[in-house]
């Protein structure tokens, strides 16, 4: 492909044509084709195409599975690496009390970090 910086106006306007009969011509072959699928993602048609999100539960399953393949191949045997069994999901919470003594903790060693004349910790 070329260089994109280094073609004139005019070259370019050229570009921007044939890009745009390409993909007038993909439509047209779809709809002769019987295209069910979805259209072809386009960043002129709907901006960047968006990735896949994978679930906490997915990444877990592939993680242990990576696990046993490593642990065989260094030979620990299954049983050495088997994961631990799932924790309950959700976000930790602390409580207002806890976080009142780590705020008080935090304010404390800013105010010796101070003190001493420093500017960060």
């Amino acid at each position: 492909m070329t260089n994109l910086q280094n073609l004139s106006v005019v070259q370019l306007r050229k570009v921007v044509a044939i890009k745009e009969q390409i993909e007038r011509l993909e439509a047209q072959l779809d709809s002769i084709a019987g295209g069910g699928g979805a259209a072809r993602p386009t960043v002129a048609a709907g901006g960047p195409v968006k990735r896949r999100k994978m679930s906490a539960g997915a990444r877990a399953r592939i993680a242990a599975a990576q696990r046993l393949r490593w642990a065989k191949i260094k030979g620990r045997g299954a049983a050495a690496s088997a994961p631990a069994p799932a924790k309950k999901t959700g976000k930790r919470k602390v409580s207002a009390a806890t976080k009142a003594k780590l705020a008080a903790i935090a304010k404390a060693r800013w105010a010796k970090a101070k003190a001493s004349g420093k500017g960060a910790l």
